[in-house]
């Protein structure tokens, strides 16, 4: 009975019919109550959206996996004492459970508990673990103490993926002879006997094994219970936290569902008289006939036979079926272009832009790899034939020359897989890392280097809009972001960057069906009440806006970018306290969220509290060191406190960072003319109306240079000029008084505005 509740709580996961798992699980744990049920439950719980369930059901176990499914509760639950408490090492586990990603989890708490040391020390021993996990790497870049990528997925990783998977090879082939007595012997005394159907379908159903849907065939046998998990490699490389995911119970639903808690059987045979199906390889005509009739499906798959998008599948435990691939994979007729638009940067974006290519260009392109795949096809289409039933039907099972020949080949695949692996995460992980360093320009040069089936992705794009963001070049973002959004327009990583490009370019109806469209998409994401607070923003409706923003710091109280702009929306309403903790907490969750210490800047400047303004300056600057902007206004503040040829070498560090922004060039001419240097600001301010000839304040400021100066027709012009280009209402009453005391000689007014 144990085992038929187990065997249907795990097909109700794998299905992802939560509720009925819970249901049954919860059988289970009333008739054989055990911690090994408990963490069974709680990982229903879990995958349910339920932590709080699984915090009180896993509360006092003593398992290493359930330390780690409660410490996972704790933290969904804010609860990080506890979650910290539960990984740490005591007398009776002397290790964090669960291995790397223990230490990766160990790592979040530390984070997010303001401890960047150690949260950097297990972040680096979950990456030692296992050098294939992508999320502790991304965590370290995101905290400034990320290693060059070249060598952390180095030789040295190869040989440790090697060693796991070559490994996790030989131990399958050590237990294939051992089950096959063991079936043979079980079967003859079935076939003594009068097996009733319900008795029948659970012997097969804990013999048969799904094959996951990845595009290389991977056969696994991985409990869910903390029993022995062992992989027998099936022309491609299994996982090496496949295992360690489903010992945790959290991960998405195994690739291989009704696993033999006993070992993994290499041979199945039917508990009746039915002969066994097996097909010769070596005779081409159904392989021809299968690769005809299945084009499609193998044009879709190609586009994913890449080893990232291998191991990423694998991760994420899609059980695919063979069949029905061309109706799951929606993107499949998506392909590159490789035409140039025109200029630098428009023709980089361009050339990797996404398009329909029509007919089927895909099947004529790369015959040798098409015709290794054909053999890996017909091998997955004999096994997704014999697992095609939920509970292991009396249907053919998997040839048995082909299990021979994959322990045969394990060891080359290993060696293949992980070296194609790493130099493509080599690639990602320097892109990512430089980009969080603010080397923008250096991370796009690394992100053109990819092939174009992972440069048109909606992750590496998303990064590229992001790299131009930073960089102030909205055109380019909004051209990046607009092809992440063909390539994944179900994803919403990176839209509320994507936001925020469409409100500085003030495109208001993009913003707004942008808007619409990831509400619709997933209205529990923070993405999209940031992209709905920015189209408010946009139309000056700052406290709509402003309860966006805090909706969607609901939804995820760790979002710090949303914290950001709940700030920016405070101070636009002028309630500069709130500001400064709306600010203050974006920076709690991450001290290097530079747009925090600048919009604490920005406060401090406007509240005339120019040292605390220098300073928060200062740090945004030491984190993002080639903005202009941060720049810019670090020498207004220093040029506030007196400190004049500091400011002025600082606005000459922001013209030389980017000399389309006219910000640094306005006030420099400030700074000069505050010197008394007039020539030199006149000359300035002639050099900034060719980057900005529609900015009124230029002409306000020439205008009160020529006054000056006593040259009164030209003052007067500029001044005209200026409201020409129709100012907000405190400039056109400041431009307005100047003009009423132009023949007012300057020591006069001067006296005058004392007096009053």
């Amino acid at each position: 009975m144990e085992a038929i509740l187990t065997d249907c709580v795990r097909n109700s996961l794998q299905h992802l019919i939560y509720r009925n798992a819970i249901f049954m699980c919860e059988r289970l744990c009333a008739e054989f109550p055990s911690e090994k049920n408990l963490q069974l439950l709680a990982s229903c719980y879990l995958q349910n959206n339920q932590a709080h369930c699984a915090y009180h059901i896993l509360k006092g176990t003593h398992m290493a996996q359930c330390r780690y499914l409660f410490a996972l509760s704790c933290f969904q639950m804010d609860l990080l004492n506890e979650a910290e408490a539960a990984l740490s090492p005591n007398e009776s586990c002397p290790e964090v459970p669960n291995g790397a990603a223990g230490h990766y989890l160990l790592g979040l708490v530390y984070r997010y508990t303001d401890r960047r040391q150690s949260a950097i020390n297990h972040f680096n021993q979950a990456l030692s673990l296992d050098p294939l996990l992508w999320a502790a790497y991304e965590e370290l870049c995101v905290l400034g103490a990320a290693e060059e990528a070249p060598k952390v997925f180095d030789e040295g990783a190869s040989l440790c993926i090697q060693k796991q998977y070559i490994h996790q090879g030989s131990t399958s082939q050590s237990f294939q002879a051992p089950n096959e007595e063991h079936e043979i012997s079980m079967n003859r005394s079935l076939g003594s006997e009068d097996v009733s159907p319900r008795k029948q379908k659970h012997i097969h159903g804990h013999n048969l094994r799904d094959v996951s849907g990845n595009h290389h065939g991977t056969i696994s046998n991985q409990p869910l219970n903390g029993g022995p998990t062992t992989s027998l490699p099936f022309y491609n490389t299994p996982s090496p936290m496949a295992a360690q995911s489903q010992l945790s119970g959290v991960a998405p639903p195994p690739l291989c569902r009704n696993a033999l808690p006993n070992g993994p059987s290499t041979r199945t045979y039917g508990a009746d008289s039915t002969p066994r199906v097996t097909v010769n390889t070596a005779i081409p005509g159904p392989r021809r006939k299968f690769v005809d009739e299945g084009k499609l499906r193998k044009v879709s798959e190609r586009l994913f036979s890449d080893s990232g998008q291998r191991r990423s599948m694998r991760l994420a435990g899609e059980s695919v079926n063979t069949s029905s691939s061309t109706s799951i994979i929606s993107g499949n007729l998506i392909s590159h272009s490789s035409k140039y638009l025109g200029g630098c940067k428009s023709g980089m974006l361009a050339s990797r832009s996404l398009t329909i290519r029509k007919g089927q260009s895909w099947a004529s392109e790369n015959t040798d790899e098409a015709g290794h795949q054909e053999i890996c096809d017909e091998s997955r289409l004999n096994i997704s034939n014999s697992s095609s039933s939920p509970c292991g039907g009396n249907g053919s099972v998997e040839p048995e020359g082909a299990i021979r020949s994959s322990g045969a080949l394990s060891s080359s695949k290993v060696i293949g897989g992980a070296s194609d692996v790493l130099s493509l995460l080599r690639l990602l992980g320097e892109g990512f890392r430089l980009s969080c360093l603010c080397r923008c320009q250096d991370a796009l040069n690394i992100y053109m280097k990819l092939p174009q089936k992972h440069y048109n992705t909606g992750w590496v794009l998303s990064q590229v809009g992001r790299a131009y963001f930073e960089l102030v070049d909205y055109l380019e973002a909004n051209r990046a972001f607009s092809l992440a959004r063909i390539a994944s327009p179900y994803s919403l990583e990176g839209m509320d960057i994507y936001s925020t490009v469409l409100y500085h370019l003030k495109e208001d109806m993009k913003l707004s069906y942008l808007a619409q469209e990831l509400i619709s998409t997933d209205r529990l994401a923070p993405q999209s009440w940031c992209a709905m607070g920015n189209c408010y923003s946009l139309q000056k409706d700052h406290e709509t806006a402003l309860k966006n923003f805090q909706r969607s710091v609901q939804l995820n109280s760790r979002f710090a970018y949303a914290h950001t702009l709940c700030g920016h929306e405070f101070v636009a309403l002028e309630d500069f306290e709130n500001g400064i903790k709306s600010y203050q907490t974006a920076l709690r969750i991450d001290s290097r969220h530079y747009n925090a210490w600048y919009g604490l800047g920005m406060v401090y400047l406007r509240q005339e509290k120019f040292e605390f303004s220098e300073h928060h300056f200062r740090m945004a600057s030491q984190i993002n060191p080639l903005s202009s902007v941060i720049m810019s206004y670090l020498g207004t503040a220093l040029h506030a406190l007196k400190r004049n040829n500091e400011a002025l070498e600082m606005m000459e560090r922001a013209v030389l960072a980017d000399k389309k922004n006219p910000l640094p060039l306005y006030q420099k001419a400030n700074i000069l003319v505050s010197m008394e240097n007039l020539d030199g600001a006149l000359g300035v301010l002639e050099e900034l109306k060719e980057y900005a000839p529609c900015e009124s304040s230029v002409y306000a400021l020439m205008g009160s240079i020529y006054k000056r100066r006593n040259m009164y027709d030209k003052a007067m012009l500029h001044f005209g000029l200026a409201l020409d280009l129709k100012p907000s209402a405190t400039d056109v009453a400041a431009i307005k008084a100047a003009i009423e005391k132009l023949h007012v000689p300057d020591e006069i007014e001067d006296i005058c505005e004392s007096s009053d």
